[in-house]
């Protein structure tokens, strides 16, 4: 493929250090680098949205490349259940903000990196001008709202999308380049619908899987600024770890594409919360729509009244085992409807799940088959242990 400068003039203007000069000898001394790539890179200017599972890798291979800056987008804080895969946090980082900490680890790696960050959600106010100032963007997250709106920031401002997402043993990354190439909207014109795509928090994540995606991420950038090699433009890369094995899909521009097609219909950010049905509802609109919900406190105080509820954990037998509220029923919500039989409808019944999504599965499934008295526990099994029983161990 043929490549854009998407540097314009600034590599001449670079110069490297004598330490600059021996930290990265070993790049220099290929020809697809040289001093003169190391330049460029050092001229680069990345975004990276997300600064988790896939952000950690890539921002510390982009730093420990030379990267001349970095801009980390992200709210959220460090957890103890992001450590197992987020590299760039460390035990002492957990309550800290994921950025702060992230530009920590970035300056240990190498103090020749500016750092920016943005301490807020990429959204569609403020993502036109955050992006603006970048070459490329680089997307880390794990939500369709974000990933809409990064594509779209991309297509409207002609800069490169490197995308990359994970789930359980699975993994993929391309880079989308709507001047090159197709769009993400090309790929997924629609968003699944809210619930059907279960988050990593609900399905698991492989602790190494995100390294060797974020990992591709890196490589796809540093070629896009070295302007070297074949991008995976119109390709998707899959990767299956408990396989072992590569697989490559073809991906073509779709001419009736609303963003990046013959005549596109979208000119302007949009509200993508509501384009992906992930906005918040109004409280009354919520009791309408959702399943009736019960909070952990109110269901111990009805429990330790000695009120009859059986208490259905809808989650895997292997979620169970870690932990379950005392004297719950399992009946994985996959199993629902085959095993129907096994509940009685005069019963008032809790249904909880780790969160919620396979609750509410359970729920309009109980509904449909005429059971009545149902509720949701709100938070499920981690409201449980936060609300109720801190010394009940999560997941």
């Amino acid at each position: 493929m043929s490549f854009s400068d998407i540097l314009g003039g600034r590599a001449s203007d670079s110069c490297l250090s004598v330490e600059e000069m021996q930290r990265y000898a070993r790049h220099m001394v290929m020809p697809e680098v040289s001093e003169a790539g190391q330049k460029r890179l050092k001229a680069g200017r990345v975004l990276v949205i997300g600064t988790g599972g896939l952000g950690s890798p890539l921002l510390a291979y982009l730093a420990a490349a030379g990267v001349g800056k970095l801009g980390i987008v992200d709210f959220d804080r460090v957890d103890y259940s992001n450590l197992h895969r987020q590299i760039l946090h460390t035990t002492s980082s957990v309550g800290m903000l994921k950025v702060e900490s992230a530009a920590r680890s970035i300056r240990e790696i190498n103090p020749h990196v500016e750092v920016r960050v943005y301490e807020e959600a990429l959204k569609a106010g403020n993502a036109i001008e955050i992006a603006k100032e970048y070459d490329m963007i680089i997307d880390g997250t794990d939500n369709f709202a974000t990933r809409y709106l990064t594509n779209d920031v991309c297509v409207l401002l002609d800069k490169p999308n490197v995308y990359g997402s994970i789930f359980r043993f699975d993994g993929q990354v391309t880079t989308f380049w709507a001047k090159q190439g197709p769009c993400y909207r090309c790929l997924y014109p629609e968003p699944p619908d809210p619930g059907l795509v279960p988050t990593c928090a609900e399905g698991g994540v492989l602790g190494v899987l995100p390294v060797i995606i974020g990992t591709l991420q890196a490589v796809e950038a540093i070629k896009i600024l070295l302007c070297q090699g074949e991008l995976l433009t119109g390709r998707l890369v899959l990767f299956d770890a408990l396989k072992m094995k590569f697989r490559e899909l073809k991906l073509h521009k779709d001419p009736s594409c609303p963003i990046c097609g013959e005549n596109p219909t979208i000119k302007n950010l949009i509200d993508y919360d509501q384009f992906c049905g992930t906005a918040p509802v109004d409280a009354p609109v919520r009791r309408m729509l959702a399943a009736p919900q019960i909070e952990a406190t109110e269901l111990k105080k009805r429990l330790d009244a000695g009120d009859k509820i059986v208490i259905l954990d809808v989650r895997d037998p292997h979620e169970f085992d870690i932990c379950h509220l005392p004297g719950a029923r399992l009946i994985p919500s996959k199993e629902i409807t085959k095993r129907i039989h096994e509940l009685d409808s005069a019963d008032e019944i809790v249904i909880y799940c780790k969160g919620e999504m396979r609750s509410e599965n359970a729920f309009r499934a109980l509904q449909q088959a005429g059971f009545r008295k149902i509720l949701v526990l709100e938070g499920g099994v981690d409201a449980w242990a936060e609300e109720v029983d801190p010394s009940m161990p999560t997941y």
